[in-house]
């Protein structure tokens, strides 16, 4: 599996219905919530080079890099993320 890009991180976002946050500078930042709580947020790089620098996101949700590509290709469902963060502790 290739790693993850910020298409990867758009499609992870916007699945997990992330509000994202544009008001920093360098990067935008999908902030996750559940039940009306933050849950994780996480860095989306608005440079060009979009297919590098976004293996943080893994571990910012939780999940293997191998998880999180699925994550973003549809394989894991939001509720199958959410279980797996309710057996974590992080929900």
């Amino acid at each position: 599996m290739s790693g993850i890009t910020k298409q990867h991180a758009q499609r992870i976002a916007g699945k997990l219905h992330a509000e994202i946050d544009t008001s920093r500078r360098r990067h935008d930042y999908a902030l996750v919530s559940h039940g009306g709580k933050l849950v994780v947020e996480f860095g989306i790089r608005r440079g060009s080079k979009k297919d590098l620098g976004h293996g943080h996101i893994a571990s910012q949700l939780g999940l293997s890099q191998r998880d999180t590509l699925l994550l973003s290709q549809c394989s894991i469902t939001e509720g199958e993320w959410v279980e797996m963060m309710k057996k974590k502790g992080i929900i």
